[in-house]
């Protein structure tokens, strides 16, 4: 039942005491968050310390306390989910569901709302439409082609992140400073994004960028409407303050002024998407942004023993900037962190699979342990580990290894190559990358096929030989086919695993990613030459494959007690009875890309997602590390992080895996990464030195036996179905015409309206 607010008010029971029943309870310093609430205020709310209550509990206070009315509050969430959740713990502490907080909501929500009210100020309808991912990539696309600029040398992809970029610094095209306009198309970039925001309102469309940014825009130029959302936002009250970008620093900082009656909750040292725009300065300069601020800092963890908060705030105490903090807690004693050192990866996972089948005996379930990986990759070796022991787990905020879209797409490659007649591999991968063989140039392949009686894979090969499909399609599948036939020779006489590098590097498949300027691109490299590692330990493709095959039939259901395995970031807001941190080496974790990106700022991020792995963890939490690693074929020595060595030794134990550790410092740091140059097309890398000398030495590439091949696939073309020169026959495309030339299958045939075509027979009636 809903209630007014009025009639939750009412409703809302006073003990004898006068104070109202959900301030019981309180710390001493939740109590000071929610009874601090005029004036600027952050809660620094350390891992476990109670934040979700404080802010439900501050926002209902103000609501009983009659500070506000449910319209003059403006509560911002980072996601939908929290923003119902908070709704509902605040209609359980003052009684009933309270009607009236339309501005409680996502950044995004709240933006949007106010884009709608005032859609004309930003030259918009107010029925414009939000465009999604996809669509905008699209826009993007055609602004860059009308611009005649080759979207190879330049993706779309990398201006539409440069564009996300900006939009959440809160830069609008004018803004954008030369030396970022030179990011793409040597200086276009600012004119471009110029262009595709005019292209927005012709269309009368926003991005995800524009619900906040138009506001802004709109806030700056017309003080009539600020002061109207000024004097309607009594209070203010954010979340998560730590992952907000400029963008929302600069939304926040305009409706807040003069009143500051904000409150804002989070956690530096839990400031982990800077990736995607996050700002961790926008907490550390709250007392400059909001002079006289009140600052409650929340240390007492209801979570985790004190072994795993000492190695956590000892972790954590490394980096300058953060406010500081402590966190302390009156549990019970516990066991101290493990470090383990294993000698390489297989290793690793067989101990952590070994340790995890104890649980149960120990009358804990699986469902209450976890293992947190810094880059999806990792979980591969304990996803075939669990398998191979029949340990059920889930994966969780993405698919499985084999799962990933990036895998499939080369597995499905090397499917066809060891199998030509495997349609669904080939439907998968026939215009991955895109190589304008549309949905109209498939379904003619299709139909071929199936008129046939053929493979997709053998109807294509004559389709690229006749002219049933045309122009770029036509030319792009025919030089796919001549692949295929290149591969399936190479195979002969290469290793598998140099073969599976081969396939995917002219396929122009890695290519592709590289060009992808996405935060995803380069996670889905690591994972394909992940993949490369995984196919060393099979004697073929064969055996490979199978195995996949078996390991893919693995029982999926989401239900039931499984162990959990997600990233360090998918992480983030969830606790553990057990946890287990894999690959804290130099390079993996910190890694080595954020460090050369960011330098020191990326150093600390790394660092505070440490700090986070490390306090997921209630019972028990255990780090372990490896001395070596296999890349791309070659054992590296690997030493273990940094981040081992900044654990106070009071808090660890550290351990010994069966294979031994091995580990000395003087092997110097771990280049634990693939760079996009690993992957290179060029036929002068190592790989493919490698790759041809075992085909035949000093050949640039094997081209005599494509020819060979060819000549064989041609050979065994079934005849030409009755049809002789002079035939008059009736094509469904072409229309009537009369037989000029029979070869096999394949016939010349000149139409009626002149034109001389080469089609299959199979598509042919007599007239």
């Amino acid at each position: 039942m809903s209630h007014s607010f009025e009639d939750a008010l009412s409703e809302a029971a006073l003990p004898a005491s006068g104070e109202p029943a959900y301030l019981k309870g309180l710390n001493p310093h939740q109590r000071e968050a929610v009874l601090s609430q005029d004036g600027p205020v952050l809660v620094l709310a350390g891992a476990g310390t109670g934040k979700t209550r404080v802010l439900t509990t501050r926002l209902a206070h103000l609501l009983h306390s009659r500070k506000a009315y449910p319209g003059q509050i403006l509560a911002v969430t980072f996601t939908n989910k929290a923003a119902r959740e908070m709704k509902e713990r605040i209609g359980m502490l003052i009684g009933g569901v309270v009607e009236g907080m339309q501005w409680l909501g996502t950044f995004h929500s709240i933006g949007a709302r106010m884009l709608r009210r005032h859609a004309e100020l930003a030259g918009l309808k107010s029925n414009f439409t939000i465009l999604d991912t996809d669509d905008q990539l699209r826009l993007i696309k055609q602004v860059v082609k009308a611009a005649d600029l080759d979207e190879k040398r330049h993706p779309p992809r990398q201006l539409a992140a440069l564009i996300d970029r900006w939009k959440n610094r809160g830069w609008l095209p004018a803004d954008v400073p030369n030396g970022e306009a030179y990011g793409y198309a040597a200086g276009k970039g600012a004119l471009l994004y110029a262009a595709y925001q005019q292209r927005l309102l012709d269309l009368n469309t926003a991005d995800f960028g524009d619900l906040l940014l138009a506001p802004i825009k709109i806030l700056r130029e017309n003080p009539d409407v600020l002061e109207e959302y000024r004097r309607r936002f009594v209070y203010m009250l954010v979340d998560e303050y730590q992952d907000t970008n400029i963008a929302q620093h600069q939304w926040l900082k305009l409706l807040a002024d003069p009143r500051h009656n904000i409150c804002c909750v989070g956690d530096d040292d839990q400031s982990i998407y800077g990736w995607r725009g996050a700002e961790v300065d926008n907490i550390l300069s709250f007392e400059r942004d909001y002079p006289g601020a009140k600052v409650v800092r929340l240390e007492r963890n209801y979570r985790s023993t004190p072994e795993i908060l000492s190695a956590a705030s000892g972790l954590i105490k490394e980096n300058r900037g953060r406010h500081g903090k402590t966190l302390w807690t009156e549990a019970a004693e516990g066991d101290r962190v493990t470090v383990l050192s294993v000698w390489d990866a297989e290793e690793e996972a067989r101990q952590i699979a070994d340790e995890l089948e104890l649980l149960p005996k120990k009358g804990e379930r699986l469902a209450s342990a976890a293992i947190l990986v810094r880059a999806s990759h990792q979980m591969r070796e304990f996803e075939e580990r669990f398998v191979a022991v029949g340990l059920p787990y889930r994966v969780i905020g993405g698919p499985r290894f084999y799962e990933r879209q990036e895998i499939r797409d080369a597995l499905a490659y090397l499917r066809v190559v060891h199998q030509g007649d495997d349609d669904l591999a080939f439907e998968r991968i026939v215009n991955k990358p895109k190589r304008g063989i549309g949905d109209k140039a498939l379904q003619d392949i299709q139909t071929a096929a199936r008129r046939m009686g053929v493979s997709l894979g053998m109807a294509a090969r004559r389709l690229a030989d006749s002219d049933e499909i045309t122009g770029k399609a036509r030319t792009s599948l025919r030089q796919l086919m001549d692949g295929f036939d290149r591969w399936r020779i190479a195979a002969g006489s290469l290793p598998h695993v140099d073969l599976a590098t081969l396939v995917l590097e002219e396929s122009g498949y890695v290519e592709m990613w590289q060009a992808d300027k996405s935060v995803e691109a380069e996670g889905r490299l690591e994972n394909l030459k992940e993949l490369i590692r995984s196919m060393e330990g099979f004697e073929n493709l064969q055996g490979f494959l199978e195995h996949v095959s078996l390991v893919m039939e693995a029982e999926q259901n989401e239900t039931g007690d499984k162990v959990s395995i997600m990233t360090l970031h998918g992480a983030k807001g969830l606790e553990f009875d057990t946890v287990f941190l894999p690959g804290w080496e130099e390079g993996l974790f910190p890694s080595q890309r954020s460090m050369d990106e960011n330098g020191l700022a990326g150093l600390e991020e790394e660092r505070r997602l440490a700090y986070v792995g490390i306090t997921r963890g209630k019972k028990r939490v255990q780090i372990s590390h490896a001395a070596n690693r296999r890349t791309h074929g070659l054992w590296q020595s690997a030493i273990p992080s940094r981040f081992v060595s900044e654990l106070p030794p009071g808090a660890v134990e550290l351990k010994e895996g069966l294979g031994g550790g091995g580990f000395n410092a003087r092997q110097g740091f771990s280049e634990n990464r693939w760079s996009n140059a690993d992957f290179s097309s060029s036929y002068d890398s190592p790989g493919w030195k490698r790759a041809q000398s075992n085909v035949r030495p000093g050949m640039q590439r094997p081209r005599a036996p494509l020819i060979e091949a060819q000549a064989t696939i041609v050979s065994s073309d079934p005849d030409s179905a009755g049809f002789g020169r002079g035939d008059e026959v009736l094509h469904a495309k072409f229309g009537r015409g009369k037989v000029t030339h029979a070869d096999g299958n394949k016939l010349t045939v000149r139409f009626q309206d002149g034109s001389e075509k080469k089609v299959i027979a199979a598509f042919l009636n007599r007239a």
